[in-house]
């Protein structure tokens, strides 16, 4: 097993890592729309928070090597499922290989986010876990 980490996605908030490779996979904690940079969500609403979640999931893809090509599954969990339609356009734009995924609505995700995606993804033939 492998642990990923990169500062290009947020920190871990409790006791539990940014992302693992083993057995020819990676494990991504689900990802809240957390702005690296400043430790906050910046975006109200629920564009903003999936543009922001995506690319902190991309984030730990790159840090791994891989792209969004090689995601297999995701779990997607959204605080309002009426948000469901403007979290799917975001979410289309990033995930063009059409992942299997689940997406759920749940009473309420850290830090008063309104979205959280979680993604296995397979590492190329070859490559360390």
């Amino acid at each position: 097993m492998k642990t990923i980490h990169t500062d290009r996605a947020p920190a871990a908030i409790g006791p539990y890592s940014q992302a693992y490779t083993a057995n020819g996979f990676l494990f991504a904690s689900g990802q809240i729309p957390v702005d690296p940079a400043t430790g906050r969500i910046e975006a109200a609403d629920i564009a903003g928070q999936a543009e922001q979640a995506c690319r902190n999931v991309q984030a730990l893809l790159s840090a791994a090597g891989i792209g969004f090509e090689r995601v297999v599954k995701t779990t997607c969990y959204l605080a309002d499922m009426a948000d469901f339609a403007a979290f799917n356009a975001v979410y289309a734009r990033y995930f063009v290989s059409l992942p299997a995924r689940s997406c759920v609505a749940v009473k309420a995700l850290p830090k008063g986010a309104l979205c959280e995606i979680e993604a296995i993804a397979a590492m190329p033939e070859g490559s360390e876990s």
